[in-house]
C-alpha cells in the first residue's frame, strides 16, 4: 500500500527540492562567473585537495563526488585539459587511474574558494540562526545516514 505524504510532508518535500535547486543554481551561477568552472568541478577539485598527497583513486574520487564514473571522467579529461588535474595509472595495480591536483589545479581552487564560501553563506546560512543551522545538521546527518548505510 502507498504511503502518501500528508500535506505538511507534501510542502516540506517541494520546499525540500525548491531550496537544493536554487543553492545548486547560485553555488554554479558564482563559480561560472567568478572563476570560470562549474560547481562540479569545484567540488572535484576540494575533494582531491583534501585527500593524501592531493590524489585519488578515479573510482573513489566519482563516489566522494557523488558523480557516476564516466561523468567523473568526461570532468576530469576537461579539468586535465586546463592543467587542474593529471591522471595516471594506479601504482599499485594498473587497471585503474589516479587522479592527481596539480599545482595549478590547487592554485585555481584557492582563487575560486573565497567568493564560493560567501555564496554558501548568501544562499543558505546568512537565512538561518544558529540553532536553524544545528537542526539543519542534525536533519542531513540523519537522512544521509539513512541513505549511506
Amino acid at each position: 500500500m502507498t504511503r502518501w505524504l500528508d500535506d505538511d510532508e507534501q510542502r516540506t518535500w517541494r520546499n525540500y527540492m525548491a531550496v537544493t535547486q536554487l543553492v545548486q543554481e547560485a553555488l554554479d551561477r558564482q563559480l561560472q562567473r567568478e572563476a570560470g568552472m562549474p560547481h562540479t568541478y569545484y567540488m572535484i577539485l576540494v575533494a582531491l585537495s583534501e585527500a593524501p598527497g592531493r590524489s585519488m583513486r578515479m573510482h573513489e574520487l566519482a563516489r566522494r563526488a557523488q558523480s557516476s564514473q564516466s561523468r567523473l571522467s568526461h570532468a576530469v579529461a576537461r579539468l586535465e585539459e586546463r592543467g587542474w588535474v593529471r591522471r595516471d595509472p594506479c601504482a599499485a595495480d594498473r587497471r585503474g587511474n589516479v587522479a592527481q591536483l596539480t599545482d595549478a589545479g590547487f592554485a585555481a581552487l584557492a582563487a575560486a574558494a573565497p567568493g564560493h564560501v560567501e555564496e554558501v553563506r548568501r544562499s543558505l546560512f546568512d537565512a538561518l540562526t544558529p540553532e536553524q543551522v544545528a537542526q539543519l545538521d542534525d536533519i542531513c546527518t540523519a537522512v544521509r545516514k539513512t541513505l549511506e548505510s
